[in-house]
């Protein structure tokens, strides 16, 4: 077996975390830089050529997304149909938007050369208290560079669900902002069902307000590349960040996230859960997730975790946990990260009650998965990927 757990490792250039006092725990070797002041600019240059050896791309293609983190892109609208629902407002706004930003700010070279490169941001904007739904199908439809700007609002008190439904041949390099107001309620889902040689970089910025929650899922199936890092800032007392994520790696696929939550208020909760599953030779999955409590987040609740679920020979899941503690004051934090076989055990405990071995290790998979599918909370979109996962593992021959 080739699939590994592997430790992040710093970089000689990254700043000491200021203060005797910060709590630093995670795998043996942590960035030592405090997770919060990474440098963000809007502007691509402002970054340093990508070589592949920095802590944000070491465990990424490069090469096979360079055209993303420094070509020339489209930063015409990408297409997308926003279905209408009362209480929505969805629009094309202008760099010059006082909303551009308001979330968050590109990190690394890629997300700055697509929020360099946009014209327009697609601006939707939920206001209802009473739930509602709301789909983005954007269907690429041809493999040129191109660059994207999604802004999402909830308004205060608001209740609802967005997602971004990305299927189609794409190579598309983006930045979203998610801005949840005080007291909403807001489930925002990432889908990535794209045609086999698309490449999708995308990076996801959360603000979350007074005693609002967000509820954020990102699903990774199909495409070539697919790296999604969400980021959600817990920036008002009360606030609450759920993340979720589902991934199915399949012979040359690389799928990778990288999360991070800050704890920046008095009072707030989060709770990370990724699962995945890898099959074929070359399979390749990466997740790191940081969790930052900071010193001005007395009362914070954390825990946060990664599973990886092995189907055959020949596959690599990279999977670092950190935590960053710098308040003594806390109601909770910890993490857990594992990578694996079935268990047998429960082949066994099936096997024992009439079922196949083949029947029992499908049920296996779709039981591990479903645990983050069934935590989304609409039916239909439940159903959807619950075909798309019988899909996948119909193909499988799992030993």
């Amino acid at each position: 077996m080739s699939s590994t757990i592997e430790t992040e490792k710093p970089d000689t250039d990254q700043k000491q975390v200021p203060g005797a006092g910060a709590h630093s725990h995670g795998a043996d070797d942590v960035p030592v830089q405090t997770r919060s002041e990474r440098f963000a600019s809007a502007l691509h240059d402002d970054f340093p050529e990508v070589t592949g050896r920095e802590l944000e791309w070491r465990l990424t293609p490069v090469e096979k997304v360079r055209d993303l983190i420094d070509g020339e892109l489209d930063g015409g609208r990408f297409p997308a149909v926003v279905s209408e629902a009362a209480g929505v407002t969805t629009e094309w706004i202008g760099r010059d938007d006082a909303r551009v930003g308001s979330a968050g700010l590109a990190e690394e070279r890629a997300a700055a050369n697509a929020w360099s490169s946009f014209r327009e941001a697609l601006a939707v904007t939920l206001t209802a208290e009473e739930f509602t739904e709301v789909v983005i199908d954007r269907t690429g439809a041809d493999r040129a560079p191109r660059a994207a700007h999604t802004i999402l609002t909830a308004g205060p008190n608001a209740r609802g669900i967005i997602v971004i439904d990305n299927r189609g041949s794409a190579r598309l390099s983006e930045n979203v902002e998610i801005v949840v107001g005080d007291g909403a309620h807001l489930t925002v889902v990432s889908l990535q069902e794209w045609d086999d040689e698309s490449v999708h970089l995308s990076s996801q910025f959360a603000r979350i307000g007074r005693d609002a929650v967000l509820k954020h899922v990102v699903v990774s199936l199909g495409g070539s590349v697919v790296r999604v890092n969400p980021s959600a800032h817990l920036a008002e007392q009360g606030a609450t960040g759920e993340l979720l994520g589902l991934y199915f790696s399949d012979a040359g696929q690389h799928l990778e996230q990288r999360v991070y939550v800050h704890h920046d208020a008095p009072n707030t909760v989060s709770r990370v859960t990724y699962k995945g599953a890898l099959n074929g030779e070359g399979a390749r999955t990466v997740w790191v997730g940081d969790v930052l409590i900071g010193r001005t987040a007395p009362g914070t609740d954390s825990y946060e975790q990664n599973r990886n679920l092995v189907l055959s020979d020949g596959t690599r899941a990279d999977s670092i946990p950190n935590l960053e503690i710098e308040t003594g004051d806390i109601a909770g934090a910890g993490h857990a990260s594992a990578t694996g076989r079935f268990d047998d055990e429960q082949l066994f405990y099936l096997r024992s009650r009439g079922i196949s071995e083949q029947e029992a290790r499908r049920l296996v998979v779709l039981g591990f998965l479903l645990e983050v599918v069934q935590k989304i909370g609409q039916p239909e979109l439940e159903s959807r990927l619950l075909a798309a996962i019988e899909a996948e593992l119909a193909a499988v021959a799992v030993v």
